[in-house]
């Protein structure tokens, strides 16, 4: 016997949302990959790109990519290994470590936004009108916020993203 469970809209719903998700993954992949990055790794430099000074404590790093920190540090390893990150030691506490985006790194950035937008238009928000947009973007901090509330761990809300030299 079918349970009536099974027509519940919440499962629409967040089916909808995975569907979309995976979707969107599998779309902007490539874009990322065509200039040397994995999508893990394009997220970890646009973070460290987007943070005031561009460095992030690697613990703070790990939370807002909700990787583990071993899984961060291979992350961060293979960037540095490519000059697109660096490490220091942090100052006022001898166990932590900052993960630093270098020039090449923002560079790197830097070359792939525009056509990383341009996908991001052609396959998300060129698909919505303003309103939706706005909606959808204040549904999903409220989510991400519940679901995630470290996603903003080590930066400040009123800072400026680092500068792009």
């Amino acid at each position: 016997m079918a349970s009536p469970l099974l027509n519940d809209p919440r499962l629409t719903a967040v089916g909808l949302f995975v569907e979309a998700h995976l979707g969107l993954v599998a779309k902007l992949a490539p874009r990322f990959a065509e200039y040397g990055l994995s999508e893990t790794e394009y997220e970890v430099l646009l973070r460290l790109a987007r943070t005031p000074g561009g460095r992030l404590r690697m613990s703070d790093l790990s939370a807002q990519t909700s990787l583990s920190t071993s899984g961060i540090t291979r992350v961060v390893d293979r960037l540095e290994h490519d000059g697109l990150t660096a490490r220091e030691s942090c100052e006022t506490d001898r166990r932590g470590t900052w993960a630093q985006i270098t020039e090449a790194g923002m560079e790197r950035v830097v070359s792939v936004l525009g056509p990383h937008l341009d996908d991001v238009e052609k396959w998300f928000t060129g698909r919505l009108t303003n309103d939706q947009l706005s909606a959808l973007t204040d549904a999903l901090r409220v989510i991400r916020d519940a679901v995630h509330p470290d996603a903003v761990a080590g930066v400040a809300v009123d800072d400026e993203p680092a500068a792009i030299k």
